[in-house]
């Protein structure tokens, strides 16, 4: 096992992405040790310039590693960069998003605690990105206590450091392109007690780029979600 991989997905973030890259990349740098720590940012199969501008980027940045895939998703680009993680023999995986909303200066305490815990998991006290999304956020905290008797602070919070081992453990119960992997990260690391941690961590408003979410898109996913929930836990000691 060996280094830190930082986990980005990016989906139409050409207006972000220079920012993303010099927010992260010293994060990695300062972590890298052994020499095997990288930043993985997945392209999502973005419309705009994003992974133009990160092949440019990763030319004077060695320990940068750019991906491309076909749009299929946040829930689906974050998996494929845990198990490009995993494939690569990581260590610790520490996944957050493209959109400038985390902030790096905040890792520090979770790696600090690294050795205490499997996952330590960000809790977004205070969030800049509008009532919409804390309204999802509340919503999924009371379908977990619901279908799983479980209770979280902060169940999808992009701001995660994750052991690999626990990561490999359950990302098999998950299907390949599931849309919401970081809930049920969450829900399995609760349920099966592994040694977890939430830290309040802060969350701006997105600086450029386009919000997706609407009241439409709110109701879609949750209804999505708890059939989704429903599924896994039927069969979550398979």
């Amino acid at each position: 096992m060996s280094g830190l991989y930082i986990v980005i997905p990016a989906y139409n973030e050409e207006e972000n992405i220079d920012k993303c890259v010099n927010d992260w990349y010293p994060v990695v740098e300062k972590h890298n040790e052994n020499g095997t720590s990288r930043l993985v940012i997945i392209n999502d199969g973005s419309k705009d310039g994003t992974y133009e501008k990160l092949l440019e980027l990763a030319k004077t940045r060695p320990l940068m590693d750019p991906k491309t895939k076909p749009n299929g998703g946040h829930g689906a680009t974050v998996l494929s960069g845990y198990r490009y993680a995993i494939k690569k023999n990581a260590e610790w995986i520490f996944q957050t998003d493209s959109d400038g909303q985390t902030n790096p200066a905040e890792f520090e305490e979770f790696w600090e605690k690294r050795e205490q815990y499997d996952a330590i998991l960000g809790n977004r006290v205070v969030r800049g990105d509008g009532k919409d999304r804390k309204f999802v956020e509340n919503t999924v905290c009371f379908l977990l206590r619901l279908v799983f008797g479980i209770k979280v602070q902060d169940a999808n919070a992009p701001f995660r450091l994750m052991r690999t081992e626990v990561v490999k453990k359950y990302i098999g119960k998950l299907p390949r392109k599931f849309n919401i992997p970081n809930i049920m990260f969450t829900t399995y690391f609760t349920y099966f007690k592994e040694r977890t941690l939430f830290i309040p961590i802060s969350f701006k408003p997105r600086e450029k780029g386009t919000n997706t979410i609407n009241p439409k898109k709110i109701i879609k996913i949750g209804w999505k979600a708890l059939g989704d929930f429903i599924k896994l836990r039927i069969h979550i000691n398979d």
